[in-house]
């Protein structure tokens, strides 16, 4: 034995799940260790310098809202800011941010160093400690013991990592960092099912040798707004992104190097990420496309290294590099490296319960890359519930669940646990059933009051939500009560397109209109815009869309009601469905593999119909 001291929690990885996972465990009390096999690595963006996107905006806010720390390190390191889908409804707004990448990974490691409770070491965990189907601690490879009521696996791509570059291919993690061996064979042992996934990484040029004058600039908002709810810096300036085209003289290249192509020659196995594939996956799916964009994203403030999103490719070097240059504005581009593919091991989710505890071991947990999911926010959400749930477990306090009406997170987990994945998951908010209450904008309302009474989010925090709930509602009742008279408006109401007013109208009910905004109102009414100066620009933001969407908003709480009805619905114990012949064959196999813990998991379970549940409940009911 090495060190004498049990922790609580052991997080094994560094990653963003890893981050996240030892942040939330120790700011709720739990004694941690963060195992890395290098504190040089420490929340490192592997892939593309942003955080945020559509629906994943919305994930690093809710991260936010519950007290994790992805959004306060985003805003304090990002070099540019973007509100997407702007022209769509309010569900569909989300937050984007261009990080810098060097200045993201010093953050996150200053804020673990500066966490009361975390302790480090650095080092590949090869294996787990288990005791009467508990995990108790991790081996090294040294071969030291660390004791732990708990451990947190977030092994990102690390498990038996497999990099390819045309006909080369050799063990790595990533890029010059060698891949991890040993738990996934300790785990196939215990009786768990693996599986093998890829993602790939486009080439980095250096800016310096690129011509802007030939792309698209992309800037980034002219009002930058930011992440966390906490008062984070704004951005003073920005950098831009910038976008150019592939073309057919690129996609002759690049079809020239199919043949020594790991994906199209079958060396790589695993499924790869179907909504960001490889530029050569592009090219051959869509070949009627002669072009494709690609975005030019800088990877920070100072550095000249750029990432060419858009371009993700395991093609030979030599073929990566002869393309690029035929790119408009890439004519001179000198290349730091390559992209690559890389195959990891991961494991159906459908084994874990929705802690992320798995099924098998009791007190070992699953969060990120591991669990077959993709990308950055994905991996963080997972590691802060895994780091709540692994707490709570030790100190024997109910597990922290969030239902599909409450957070994408809790859509995420519950479509992992109960659907599973064959292909690395994203999130869309297409996968939202209740998205008009998930929205960006209200993920403090929604999730600050349940962090706080976790222990997770601050006193701060919590007070900065009762403001916004009082001052939003006090906008709107203010807007229901002021009355504008038909020659105030109308004008502005004949410029807009709108219907004009016969008489004294509540300024609610012409916002209520689709094409009528406050700031319509506001600079023609200045008896208005005095009476609405001193509330903040999230509470107006927020009264507004109440106001526009309460009957969508409305129905949207009935629906979600309806479900929890099913949900309520428990069910005790283990049930033997084999028992069940009326049960479809394929429900009977799906239901007792996941056990589901309510008739609401049961329904969403795929391939479990409605016909299903019905007979279900009747046996229930006897």
């Amino acid at each position: 034995m090495f060190q004498q001291e049990e922790y609580d929690v052991i997080v094994v990885g560094a990653g963003h799940a890893g981050c996240e996972a030892a942040a939330a465990a120790a700011n709720l009390g739990s004694k941690v260790l963060l195992v890395t096999m290098n504190m040089n690595t420490i929340a490192q963006m592997s892939c593309n310098p942003a955080m945020g996107g559509v629906a994943k905006g919305q994930i690093v806010r809710e991260v936010d809202a519950l007290g994790g720390q992805s959004g306060i390190i985003t805003d304090k390191t990002m070099i540019q800011f973007r509100m997407l889908n702007r022209s769509k409804g309010p569900a569909m707004w989300s937050p984007r941010a261009q990080s810098d990448r060097m200045r993201f990974a010093e953050e996150w490691r200053m804020t673990l160093e500066q966490t009361p409770n975390v302790d480090f070491w650095q080092e590949a965990v090869t294996g787990l400690v288990v005791e009467d189907e508990t995990v108790v601690g991790v081996k090294t490879a040294l071969g030291i013991e660390f004791r732990g009521k708990s451990v947190v696996l977030t092994n990102g791509t690390f498990l038996n990592g497999l990099i390819h570059i045309g006909e080369k291919q050799f063990g790595g993690g990533r890029a010059a960092e060698k891949g991890s061996t040993g738990i996934t064979e300790q785990l196939i042992q215990l009786g768990f099912e693996a599986g093998r996934m890829k993602t790939g990484t486009p080439p980095r040029v250096d800016g310096r040798s690129l011509d802007y004058s030939k792309m698209e600039e992309q800037p980034g908002d002219e009002v930058p707004s930011k992440f966390s709810y906490l008062d984070t810096p704004t951005l003073p300036k920005q950098r831009p992104c910038y976008i150019t085209y592939t073309n057919p003289e690129v996609h002759e290249i690049l079809k020239e190097g199919f043949e020594k192509s790991p994906m199209f020659q079958g060396r790589i196995k695993g499924l790869g990420p179907r909504y960001c594939p490889s530029v050569e996956d592009k090219i051959n799916r869509f070949a009627d496309k002669d072009r494709h964009q690609i975005f030019v994203e800088p990877e920070g403030w100072s550095t000249v290294e750029v990432y060419v999103n858009g371009f993700s490719s395991s093609l030979p070097e030599d073929v990566q590099y002869r393309a690029l240059r035929k790119i408009a504005g890439f004519e001179n581009a000198k290349m730091f490296r390559p992209g690559y593919a890389i195959e990891y091991d991961f494991f159906p989710p459908t084994q874990l319960q929705l802690t992320l505890e798995t099924k098998r071991i009791k007190n070992l947990y699953f969060a990120g890359q591991i669990n077959g999911t993709t990308g950055y926010e994905e991996a963080a959400c997972q590691g802060l519930m895994a780091g709540i749930n692994a707490h709570n477990r030790v100190h024997g306090k109910e597990p922290f669940i969030l239902k599909r009406s409450e957070a994408y997170i809790g859509v995420l987990i519950d479509d992992l646990v109960n659907k599973g994945t064959d292909e690395p998951y994203r999130m869309f908010t297409s996968r939202a059933e209740h998205r008009i209450l998930l929205r960006q904008d209200n993920a403090d309302l929604r999730l600050t009051p349940l962090g706080f009474a976790l222990g997770l989010a601050s006193e701060e925090r919590m007070e900065l939500v009762r403001q916004k709930e009082r001052e939003t509602a006090g906008i709107v009742e203010l807007l229901q009560q002021h009355a504008i008279e038909p020659a105030e408006i109308n004008g502005l109401l004949e410029e807009l397109g709108s219907a004009t007013i016969h008489e004294k109208t509540r300024a609610v009910n012409l916002l209520r209109r689709p094409n009528i905004e406050l700031a319509d109102l506001t600079r023609t009414l200045p008896t208005l815009t005095l009476a609405l100066a001193p509330f903040r620009a999230d509470s107006l933001e927020q009264a507004i869309i109440r106001i526009k969407y309460e009957t969508y908003i409305e129905k949207e709480h009935q629906q979600a009601g309806r479900m929890q009805e099913l949900e309520n619905f428990v069910i005790q114990g283990r049930l033997d469905y084999k028992q069940m012949p009326a049960l479809s064959y394929e429900a009977r196999e799906k239901l007792l593999r996941v056990q589901p813990e309510t008739i609401g998991q049961a329904a969403r379970i795929s391939g479990v119909t409605p016909a299903d549940i019905s007979v279900l409940m009747v046996y229930l009911g006897k």
